[in-house]
């Protein structure tokens, strides 16, 4: 990876390219710490260092923003509305035949789709900075903290309005520096943002770990979350590029005097097809009845029962619940998002066949069996990786937000792969001494 770096700082075009989306990543990071208009910064410090802030119910936006939610700044949403709204979009894609007809548009039609995302980046990002607002107003956003109602002092109409209008344009503009990213810069802009939000928490969550120890002043628990952290990531880039390749042969056709056709290809079906939206999609799932339960007033039986078993992450209700979502959903997204028959009729259409198997509807179902047997693994995977470290972290301390945690090597392991791999191949495309020699 550093000699990819360094080979492309060599080759001004990429230097250009990488100078500019490390700029744009320094005004994302200056953004996360700017605070919004209504705010009493003062108490909002004094609930985040001296209780751990609730962080179970926003654990996973405020992961997103880079921790940039529980202090209330312009970016406090980060990416998250716009990552919701691709899933919302991807899904209805399968549903609306109007979004299907233009996802096979081309060009044309997933620009379209991206004006759609942008649309509802913005109503969401709307919705969920009222109810942030709404959770700071009531104290709820750090509960056990003395001064969590006074971190709105004016909660007048015109105040709540301006913080919400505030932290909806901060994701507009995140979401506008993303594509700048994408545009001019190197690699998808909006991973890549995702992937310096977490990472960003990195210091301070393991310098949290050596505090907290008590081995040889903490240093012996830093050095095993370390280790363990290292191990974990080897084994997600090893499972991550781990995949099934179907052997495809085209035959030959003749047009005029000339052959086409007649090579060999394959496709690539990897061990976690469906990638990280599973364990996002069980974690958001999750937090709506811990939602409702802390809104929710008096203590009913069923409040208490949530409270006790699904708020809880380290209940083994949730953690068993948490585990059977992300396989459920890593089948479901793995359905919507690679439709056999589709790639059958591709494929029969300009002469190709997987040798053995026969064109058409056989093709299709062949498919579709490699793609289960290779999604129970995958699924398996995701949630051993989701769960493990919290259950392996709790002994030291860690709260599920540790950046250890299978969502966040996730991420980073992806993103890092993808871009290095973009970078590579920018790299090739002007280097050709292998070639010439």
């Amino acid at each position: 990876m550093l000699t990819a770096f360094a080979r492309a700082f060599k080759t001004p075009d990429l230097r250009k390219k990488l100078l500019f989306t490390l700029g744009i990543i320094v005004i994302y990071r200056i953004g996360t710490h700017i605070p919004i208009p209504g705010v009493d910064y003062r108490n909002v410090q004094t609930c985040i260092d001296n209780a751990n802030a609730n962080q179970g119910l926003f654990g996973l936006v405020n992961m997103f923003s880079g921790g940039a939610l529980l202090q209330i700044t312009v970016f406090a949403l980060g990416i998250m509305p716009y990552i919701t709204a691709s899933i919302i979009l991807q899904l209805l894609t399968v549903v609306i035949p109007r979004l299907e007809a233009l996802k096979k548009e081309g060009q044309a039609g997933t620009a379209k789709i991206t004006q759609y995302t942008r649309y509802l980046t913005v109503a969401l990002a709307v919705l969920q900075g009222t109810g942030l607002v709404a959770t700071a107003r009531t104290g709820a956003l750090f509960q056990g903290c003395p001064v969590a109602t006074q971190i709105v002092p004016d909660q007048s109409v015109f105040v709540t309005m301006t913080m919400v209008i505030t932290m909806t344009a901060g994701t507009a503009t995140v979401m506008w520096l993303g594509e700048l990213i994408t545009d001019r810069g190197i690699g998808n802009g909006m991973s890549i943002l995702m992937f310096i939000s977490i990472a960003a928490t990195f210091p301070s969550a393991l310098w949290a770990i050596k505090e907290q120890g008590d081995l040889a002043g903490g240093w012996i628990e830093f050095g095993i979350v370390v280790a363990v952290g290292f191990v974990m990531v080897g084994l997600v880039v090893f499972v991550e590029q781990a995949q099934r390749r179907i052997p495809v042969q085209y035959a030959k056709r003749m047009i005029g005097r000339r052959s086409y056709g007649g090579t060999s290809t394959y496709i690539p079906l990897k061990v976690n097809q469906a990638g990280i939206i599973p364990v996002i999609f069980a974690s958001s799932l999750l937090y709506i009845p811990a939602l409702i339960a802390q809104f929710a007033g008096g203590t009913s039986g069923w409040k208490t029962w949530i409270e006790k078993n699904l708020a809880d992450v380290d209940a083994p209700a949730h953690l068993s619940l948490y585990f059977f979502l992300i396989i459920f959903f890593a089948f479901f997204y793995v359905a919507i998002s690679f439709n056999p028959e589709e790639v059958a009729d591709n494929m029969k259409k300009y002469g190709g066949f997987i040798p053995g198997i026969r064109a058409g509807r056989p093709t299709a179902e062949y498919l579709g069996y490699v793609l289960n047997r290779i999604t129970w693994p995958g699924s398996l995977y995701l949630g051993l990786i989701a769960l493990v470290p919290t259950m392996a972290f709790a002994g030291f301390g860690a709260n599920q937000n540790f950046p250890f945690g299978g969502t966040s090597i996730l991420i980073i392991v992806g993103v890092g792969l993808e871009t290095v791999k973009q970078i590579e191949s920018q790299l090739q495309q002007r280097n050709y001494e292998g070639f010439l020699r």
